[in-house]
C-alpha cells in the first residue's frame, strides 16, 4: 500500500533517514507530460544517478526536487517538511544546484562566491572564501575575473558558488558533459570528496555510463518521464 501522501515520513534509524521523498511528482506543459508520477525515496548522504536516453525527463525530474520548476502533480518531503511550504529561494539554497553548463555572474571569482550569502544579508570572510576556493582546487583565484577562466576553472567556481550556501542537497545536471576526460574526473572526484567530507547528498543527471559507475552506488533509470527501474547502479546500466 502506498503511503498517505500528506503525511510526512518518519525515519526509524538515522542510517535509513531520507533527505527527499518524492511522491508522485509530475510535471506537464500543454500537451507534454515532462516528467509522470514519480516516487522514489533519495537516501541521506547518498549518491544517486538518475539516466536513461535523451528526452526522458532526467533534467525536468531534477529541477523539480528544488522548485527551480513547479510540479502540477505530487509533492517532496524535505527532511520530513513538504517542500510546498517552503519558501523557493530558502529551499534553493539549501538544495542547490550545479548546472551542465556554468552561467557566472560577471565580475570576479570573489564577488561570484559572495552572491548567494549576500541575498541573505551576510557576508563570507577572506578566510571562507579562500576555504572554498581550495576545495575546489582553484587557490589564489579571488581576484580572477571569471571571464579570463577555462571550461573547467568556471565549472568548479560554479560549485565554489553552490557550496558557500552550505547546501544540504547537492543537484548536479550532467555537470561534466561539456568538459575533457582529464578534468571530468577531477570533477569528479571534488564531488565524491564533498560527499565524503560533508556527508551531502548529491542527486547527479548524466548519460555516461562509467561516470554512474564510478560515482554512485544506487542507479535512478528513467524513460518517457517515468521512473522504470532504480537499484545497484551495475545491474540497473546492464539491464537498460
Amino acid at each position: 500500500m502506498s503511503p498517505d501522501k500528506d503525511t510526512a515520513p518518519q525515519a526509524s534509524n538515522p542510517a535509513d533517514a531520507i533527505d527527499l521523498d518524492v511522491r508522485g511528482l509530475s510535471r506537464r506543459v500543454a500537451d507534454r507530460l515532462l516528467v509522470d508520477n514519480v516516487t522514489v525515496g533519495i537516501r541521506r548522504g547518498e549518491v544517486l544517478a538518475v539516466t536513461g536516453p535523451s528526452g526522458a525527463g532526467k533534467s525536468s525530474f531534477l529541477r523539480l526536487l528544488n522548485r527551480l520548476d513547479e510540479p502540477t502533480g505530487g509533492t517532496v518531503f524535505f527532511k520530513q517538511s513538504d517542500y510546498r511550504g517552503i519558501d523557493p529561494r530558502l529551499l534553493r539554497r539549501r538544495i542547490g544546484m550545479v548546472l551542465q553548463t556554468a552561467y557566472l555572474f560577471p565580475g570576479t571569482v570573489t564577488s561570484n562566491l559572495q552572491f548567494g550569502p549576500g541575498q541573505l544579508g551576510k557576508t563570507l570572510s577572506a578566510d571562507r572564501i579562500a576555504d572554498l576556493l581550495g576545495r575546489v582546487d582553484l587557490p589564489g583565484y579571488q581576484e580572477r575575473d571569471v571571464s579570463t577562466l577555462s571550461g573547467g576553472e568556471a565549472q568548479r567556481v560554479s560549485l565554489a558558488r553552490t557550496l558557500a550556501n552550505e547546501p544540504e542537497v547537492l543537484l548536479l545536471d550532467e555537470p561534466t558533459s561539456a568538459l575533457d576526460e582529464e578534468t571530468t574526473r577531477s570533477i569528479e572526484e571534488l564531488v565524491l570528496g564533498i560527499n565524503r567530507d560533508s556527508g551531502v547528498t548529491c542527486v547527479l543527471v548524466t548519460h555516461n555510463r562509467a561516470q554512474a559507475e564510478r560515482m554512485a552506488p544506487r542507479t535512478l533509470y528513467m524513460e518517457r518521464g517515468r521512473l522504470v527501474a532504480i537499484g545497484a547502479t551495475g545491474e540497473i546500466l546492464d539491464a537498460h
